[in-house]
């Protein structure tokens, strides 16, 4: 187990910083605190307030922002990325 584990912590740590994105388990996300990078209208924080499924398959989610409660429905996907989604309240 130790062998294979520093095989993959090796090589994540090889990758290019630019590939990197959050790692998300989709069905955690209900809850979960995320900081848009390049907040519009004053909405920086959101919470995830809702999970879409599909054939008992997480597809989507939904944000609320903090300032404005506006809700929006996107890809959960989407969340992995960093140079627009940050994990947290930042």
């Amino acid at each position: 187990m130790g062998i294979l584990w520093r095989q993959i912590y090796t090589d994540f740590n090889h990758l290019p910083t630019d590939s990197l994105m959050n790692r998300i388990n989709p069905k955690k996300l209900k809850s979960s605190k995320w900081t848009a990078v390049n907040p519009t209208q004053k909405e920086k924080h959101f919470m995830v307030t809702r999970l879409i499924e599909e054939e008992d398959e997480i597809v989507a989610c939904a944000l609320e922002a903090v300032y404005s409660k506006r809700e929006f429905v996107l890809n959960w996907q989407d969340l992995q990325d960093e140079s627009v989604w940050l994990m947290g309240w930042k």
